[in-house]
């Protein structure tokens, strides 16, 4: 039988058959769609790099809440398997950035040479603004 000649997924099925019912009920899980908010919160703080610790901690419970989502995605009638990959994705990238920016600032801030040019160009903005 060549593929032509078989009918489509779903023809000749009536509108209520257990497929069409499943994926009416299918809910998405709460866990992947929490795991995305909170990437893309924290995302969105640890880029405005005042509130990078806020997404350190955001990004953080997204990771756990992404590994749960897409636990919870394999049950049968939850989906939203894409959703949490994007939440977990977005949370890693919180993450890291967030450890690459207090790995940075630590450096920074423990090197004596960079805080006294930078406590120079403190003291040259104040002297100009006399």
């Amino acid at each position: 039988m060549t593929a032509a000649s078989e009918p489509a997924r779903g023809a000749g099925e009536p509108a209520g058959s257990r497929t069409h019912r499943a994926s009416v009920n299918a809910k998405t899980s709460a866990a992947a769609t929490f795991a995305l908010v909170f990437g893309v919160a924290g995302l969105l703080s640890v880029l405005t790099a005042i509130l990078a610790w806020i997404g350190l901690i955001l990004g953080i419970i997204g990771v756990i809440l992404g590994i749960f989502g897409l636990k919870m995605s394999r049950r049968p009638g939850v989906t939203g398997r894409g959703v949490a990959i994007g939440g977990l994705v977005l949370s890693i990238l919180a993450v890291l950035i967030g450890l690459g920016l207090a790995a940075g600032i630590t450096t920074f801030v423990n090197n004596d040479s960079a805080v006294d040019r930078l406590q120079q160009q403190v003291d040259d903005l104040r002297d100009k603004l006399d």
